[in-house]
């Protein structure tokens, strides 16, 4: 599923080439793929033809899209997720269910393979009606999120350390394989409890989060399958994992085999020599 970098990438290249311009026309070819307003197609088409896009955002792994008549266009990619910018004559395969067209001669076109992204029109006021949107943790690389704000999240939680990053109402962004790459470089291993860390392994977590999702918007998001940006073209921080999907391979720091579990159903890659 993309993260908190994949999403940063997908809205940089949207931002420039759908910003200002008008949605003359909408192609609803999977229907259970709109979240909101559930199963009324139409009604959902009348609240965004002839609107303005004003500005394209991220909260999370939600990209949203700021329409003119007060509503919000939010997309949840989830696994397979794709949009892109295409002009209109250009080859749509099967997957495309949801065509956006502007009136530049582009559209905006969602792909989704296993069909479990959404798409939702919100009122901006609203951010209930989008899923999890409302419930979200605040943003991990928001210069307002000061070392001593990050550590008091961590009070009263006694959960597992991987599944409190990846709860999206913890934080906000962070996926498998970048929990996987802040613990690893923070030297924490991924199943240790949030009650036993020390005030500098939470420093270090803060700050290796921020480095590493930095980074990843850096690289252009990890693509290992189906992850592309705006323009079709795949990531690169992938070639900078440090444990992720390395599991039988030598730690790049200390030779030691990287091992693979299970955490919260979710695989997780570690070294067991440089995490404690």
């Amino acid at each position: 599923m993309p993260e908190l970098p994949e999403v940063e990438t997908v809205i940089k290249g949207l931002r420039p080439l759908i910003t200002d311009k008008v949605i003359t026309d909408v192609e609803v070819r999977e229907a259970m793929m709109i979240g909101y307003p559930e199963k009324d197609v139409e009604k959902f088409k009348q609240g965004i033809i002839a609107t303005q896009i004003e500005s394209v955002k991220r909260r999370g792994k939600y990209i949203m899209i700021e329409l003119n008549n007060g509503k919000q266009l939010i997309i949840h990619l989830r696994m397979t997720g794709k949009l892109l910018v295409k002009e209109v004559e250009a080859f749509r395969d099967k997957h495309t269910h949801l065509i956006f067209s502007l009136n530049d001669g582009q559209q905006i076109r969602f792909n989704n393979i296993r069909k479990f992204g959404r798409v939702y029109l919100i009122d901006k006021n609203h951010p209930e009606q989008a899923g999890g949107l409302a419930k979200l943790g605040p943003e991990p690389l928001d210069q307002e999120l000061s070392l001593e704000d990050f550590k008091k999240l961590f009070v009263g939680r006694r959960g597992v350390l991987k599944s409190l990053l990846l709860n999206q109402k913890f934080v906000a962004g962070i996926g498998n394989i970048y929990a996987d790459e802040i613990l690893f470089r923070a030297g924490i291993k991924p199943d240790r409890t949030a009650d036993t860390l020390t005030e500098l392994e939470k420093e270090k977590i803060y700050i290796n989060m921020r480095e590493v999702l930095a980074k990843g918007i850096i690289y252009g998001g990890t693509s290992f399958s189906d992850y592309v940006n705006a323009f079709g073209e795949k990531g690169s921080f992938q070639e900078e994992l440090q444990v992720h999907q390395r599991e039988g391979e030598e730690c790049y720091k200390c030779g030691t085999i990287i091992e693979k579990t299970k955490i919260s159903g979710r695989s997780t890659y570690y070294c067991p020599q440089c995490q404690k």
